[in-house]
């Protein structure tokens, strides 16, 4: 969601559940952020809706390279081969007792599906995954939290709203722009304002956001935010988000990169330069800077 000068409002994902019918789905940090905006612009003549469901639903995600083993295994009539069960697509499942909105989407860049299940229902649910899975594994479920999920999406390079990216930020800049739709009728709030920095294209992307991969491995160094990062001597810009990378072996992060002569961030800009970022205690280490993910750029692992 975007203001009328382009600039970032929310990070959400919708979901059609029908022609007439939606479903956002928001950080707890943006919740109420986002329901003033969308009251805000209803008006009188709106037949529009809206109804705040969040303490009707639980949500338990299965994600993971096994994820489809296991939702196979607890789910009933459903086709969750790729091609019947596309990336992106939103089906109601049946999970034991329970009625379950199943989509498959992934903020850890690795096949999965996010289960949205009716409150009263998460415990039974839970169990029966937990007993699929050591019918398959011999064990209990492994659970994972927030740190596991900050490590994986920037690996990936997925943005945070409210943490690496926030409504300072353009779309373009925060390279998101592959959300919007230029053609769609009634336009978009903040279309005219987007489409003009795309025009003044060398201004607007001398500043973009871009993923760091330190290059020591040692347990002394680690990405928090805030650290100094260096294009052959100068300083570009600082972590906006930063974790242990533990697919890449390495500490990872994204920051937004900015050029002091106004030309824009290319990939071979990055390419040609001798990169540094300024761990606190640690001194100075060699990195690597991407505008694409080190973990998975083409989405390989995603549709399978």
């Amino acid at each position: 969601m975007l203001d009328s000068e382009g600039h970032m409002q929310a990070d959400l994902t919708c979901i059609k559940l029908a022609e007439d019918r939606f479903m956002l789905v928001v950080t707890d940090t943006q919740h109420n952020h986002v329901l003033h905006l969308m009251k805000n612009r209803l008006n009188k003549n709106s037949h529009c809706f809206i109804n705040d469901v969040t303490n009707s639903f639980a949500q338990l995600n299965i994600m993971g390279p096994k994820s489809r083993e296991l939702m196979e295994k607890i789910t009933v009539g459903c086709d969750l081969t790729n091609s019947g069960f596309k990336f992106r697509d939103a089906k109601e499942v049946e999970i034991g007792y329970a009625h379950v909105l199943a989509v498959r989407i992934t903020y850890v860049g690795e096949l999965g599906w996010e289960l949205y299940v009716p409150t009263e229902q998460a415990s039974h649910v839970y169990d029966v995954i937990n007993k699929a899975y050591g019918e398959i594994n011999a064990g209990d479920v492994p659970l994972v939290g927030l740190k596991a999920l900050g490590s994986l999406r920037l690996e990936k390079g997925y943005r945070d709203f409210g943490h690496d990216i926030d409504n300072t930020d353009t779309i373009l800049s925060a390279g998101l722009s592959f959300t919007c739709n230029f053609d769609k009728s009634p336009r978009f709030i903040g279309r005219d304002a987007v489409l003009k920095q795309k025009e003044e294209r060398k201004v607007t992307l001398s500043k973009r956001m871009v993923n760091v991969l330190c290059l020591t491995d040692r347990g002394d160094v680690m990405f928090h935010h805030g650290e100094i990062v260096r294009r052959d001597g100068v300083e570009v810009g600082e972590i906006r988000a930063g974790s242990y990378g533990h697919s890449l072996g390495g500490c990872v992060g994204l920051m937004m990169c900015e050029r002091r002569d106004g030309e824009p961030v290319t990939k071979k800009w990055l390419e040609r330069g001798d990169w540094t970022v300024e761990v606190g205690g640690s001194g100075e280490h060699a990195c690597q800077v991407r505008l694409e993910p080190f973990y998975d750029p083409k989405n390989d692992r995603i549709n399978i």
